[in-house]
């Protein structure tokens, strides 16, 4: 507020200005990411373009833009990885993560979806996906995903679905 440079840690979520005391909270970015089961019952899985994890397995989804609901994101991100349209959207869960972004430590609060799509057929891979494809529930590894909170939610995911 001051334009003083002198921000100490004031607590594990805040900074604090030593000269005019403005108190600065480090928030959690929200991001999203997709179940998406085809009329197989198979899931959507990416291969990711870029780090981190780099090559790894990923669900479809990513970060909530500014003045934009997590619904819109939902529905943006799967378009833009996928090329796929959302016609249904129903919420499972969150996880607290931490997100690698060129080389700082981004704590996000990752939601999570189970969708269905009405073009399943027009799947391909684009912006932040390598690769995209179908997979039977019990052909999937956790230790392939590369994103913490991923692995965690496809634990979850495939310990309810797979019975």
């Amino acid at each position: 507020m001051c334009g003083s440079s002198h921000f100490v840690e004031n607590s594990f979520k805040s900074k604090r200005c030593e000269s005019c005391g403005f108190e600065l909270f480090m928030n959690a970015s929200a991001s999203c990411a997709a179940f998406i089961l085809n009329k197989k019952g198979e899931l959507l899985v990416e291969t990711r373009k870029f780090d981190p994890a780099k090559g790894m397995c990923d669900l479809p989804g990513g970060f909530c833009d500014i003045d934009e609901t997590m619904e819109q994101a939902l529905h943006r991100e799967i378009k833009e990885e996928t090329n796929l349209d959302i016609v249904k959207a129903d919420y499972l869960f969150s996880i607290p993560n931490s997100y690698l972004y060129s080389g700082i430590a981004v704590k996000t609060l990752d939601f999570f979806f189970v969708c269905q799509v009405s073009n399943e057929e027009e799947m391909r891979a684009n912006d932040d996906a390598k690769d995209c494809q179908w997979m039977k529930l019990s052909d999937i590894r956790t230790e392939q995903f590369g994103l913490r909170s991923i692995r965690h939610a496809m634990q979850e995911f495939l310990q309810k679905n797979l019975k």
